[in-house]
C-alpha cells in the first residue's frame, strides 16, 4: 500500500473518531478448543459464555489509558469450565464461582462507563462484539455496550500495514511493542488492544 494510501486510511480512522472523548478497548474471555479438536466439544460453540469482560479507557485527546474495569462472569449454561479452558486463560473455576451473571456484571459496567459519556467502543475484530450478543441473548438482556459505536482495530490495522500476524500477540510483537501480561484474559488483552491503537494513531 502506498504511503498516500495509508495517510488517507489514517485520516478516515480519525475523522470516524472525531465525535468522540473516550474508546473503550474491550475484550471477552470465553473457550473450548474447536475446529480439529479429537474429541467431542465440551462447550459448542452456539453455547459458549463470556467468563470475562476487560474494558480500558482511552482518552483520545491524550490517548492514554485512564481508567479499566475487569469483572469475572458466572456461566449459566456451561457452569463448570473446562480443563482447555482453564489451561488457555489461567481462569479457575473459583474466579467464575464468585462472580455476578452477564445481567450483573451489565450492571456494574454500565455505571462504570457513565463516568465516561461521549464515547465508542473498540475490539481485535468482531467476535467480541458477536460473543456480548449472543452472552445478551442466552441471557435474555440488552447487550453489553448496546447502542455505543463499535470499530474492528484489526480493520484499522490491516489498512495501515502490509504484514497481517495472525493473532492479536503477534501483532503486538510486530509492531515492536512490548506484550503486557497474560494471553487471552480479558483485562490483559483489552490493553494490548489499547497499545495498537495507540500505535496507530500515535
Amino acid at each position: 500500500m502506498s504511503i498516500e494510501a495509508k495517510l488517507l486510511h489514517l485520516q478516515a480512522i480519525q475523522n470516524l473518531l472525531a465525535p468522540y472523548r473516550y474508546l473503550y478497548c474491550v475484550d471477552e474471555a470465553t473457550c473450548d478448543d474447536v475446529g480439529d479438536s479429537p474429541r467431542p466439544l465440551e462447550v459448542v460453540p452456539d453455547q459458549m459464555e463470556a467468563i470475562e469482560i476487560g474494558l480500558v479507557v482511552i482518552d483520545l485527546e491524550t490517548l492514554e489509558i485512564v481508567d479499566e474495569f475487569q469483572r469475572f462472569v458466572r456461566p449459566q449454561i456451561n457452569p463448570v469450565l473446562t480443563d482447555f479452558c482453564k489451561q488457555l486463560t489461567s481462569i479457575q473455576q473459583a474466579d467464575v464461582d464468585n462472580a455476578g451473571t452477564y445481567v450483573d456484571v451489565g450492571q456494574e459496567l454500565g455505571a462504570f462507563i457513565a463516568r465516561y459519556p461521549d464515547a465508542a467502543w473498540a475490539s481485535w475484530g468482531d467476535y467480541n462484539a458477536r460473543q456480548l450478543e449472543r452472552d445478551a441473548g442466552l441471557a435474555a438482556c440488552p447487550s453489553l455496550l448496546s447502542g455505543l459505536q463499535h470499530f474492528n482495530v484489526r480493520k484499522w490495522h490491516k489498512g495501515l500495514y502490509d504484514d497481517q500476524p495472525k493473532s492479536l500477540k503477534l501483532t503486538v510483537e510486530s509492531l515492536g511493542l512490548v506484550w503486557q501480561g497474560t494471553y487471552h484474559r480479558g483485562n490483559d488483552d483489552a490493553r494490548d488492544v489499547a497499545l495498537i491503537f495507540k500505535e496507530i494513531l500515535g
